[in-house]
């Protein structure tokens, strides 16, 4: 796939110290670019995995969505989704509990503890036993944060981006239900990106939707998932396309990943609907 291979070359045109990315269906890899081993810091791509482990302990009756969590009234679907009403980075209140779409990675380390005193493993462990493992994810780590510290390279990555195009851990209604819109209709801001009308998440995974701007391509189907990081990272799903894309760099998010990644998403999408 030449035009898949020109577009995923793009990555390494972006003036970073260190970048890997590759397209991956529910098959396996289809291109790749850039070092696949390397690890890189996921800072919140982070909650993908720790939200796919949580929804696995769901499964297995360690958690449940609707069970109460966090702050009086709200759940585990609610931290998940980033309505439980946390602060970014604190345990102040800014909202009752589904009324507001706020990011928060206190949210997931709430999660996180939750688990860990449910199961008596620690989040970490648990990951690794759930997800990373079955998966053969020999160098993810969660780290010290269920929300921005763990680390990962592309190989694992496309195991992990296989595995949510065609699940194997989760029920597919499981994983159908996280990567749709839970509590529709809230506003809130998307960091880097300004307040979105319709600030759409799933249980984990955000939701492209309408959103604009945002940090995939424009023709990203709404129905595309996904997450990116501060450290310069992102994993998104696109169903109707029937591939994932990853991307890993080494330099902080800011305007260059703003400007680079949307047209680059683009081009792939243009070299999968080629193929």
């Amino acid at each position: 796939m030449a035009a898949l291979d020109d577009a995923l070359a793009l990555s390494q045109t972006w003036g970073v110290p260190h970048a890997s990315a590759v397209v991956v269906t529910a098959e396996g890899t289809a291109a790749s670019a850039g070092d696949q081993d390397r690890v890189y810091r996921l800072a919140s791509v982070t909650k993908l995995l720790s939200a796919y482990a949580a929804l696995v302990a769901v499964e297995e009756g360690a958690l449940a969505l609707d069970q109460p969590a966090g702050p009086p009234g709200a759940t585990v679907a609610h931290l998940l989704a980033h309505t439980a009403g946390y602060d970014f980075s604190t345990s102040t209140l800014r909202a009752e509990p589904g009324e507001r779409r706020l990011y928060s990675n206190t949210g997931f380390e709430v999660l996180a503890d939750l688990l860990e005193s449910e199961t008596g493993i620690g989040f970490d462990a648990y990951a690794h036993e759930a997800v990373f493992a079955p998966l053969g994810m020999t160098s993810t780590k969660i780290g010290g944060s269920a929300a921005a510290g763990g680390a990962s390279s592309c190989t694992d990555l496309a195991r992990f981006a296989a595995e949510l195009q065609r699940p194997r851990l989760l029920a597919p209604a499981t994983l159908a239900a996280a990567t749709g819109v839970a509590f529709p209709g809230l506003r809130g801001v998307l960091p880097g990106f300004g307040l979105q009308r319709e600030n759409d998440w799933g249980l984990g995974p955000e939701i492209r939707g309408t959103k604009s701007p945002h940090w995939t391509g424009a023709h990203n189907s709404p129905e595309t998932f996904g997450h990116f990081g501060q450290s310069g990272t992102f994993l998104w799903v696109d169903p109707r396309a029937g591939a994932a894309l990853v991307a890993l760099t080494d330099r902080p998010f800011g305007e260059w990943a703003a400007e680079a990644w949307p047209p680059f998403s683009d081009a792939v999408l243009a070299a999968l609907a080629a193929h």
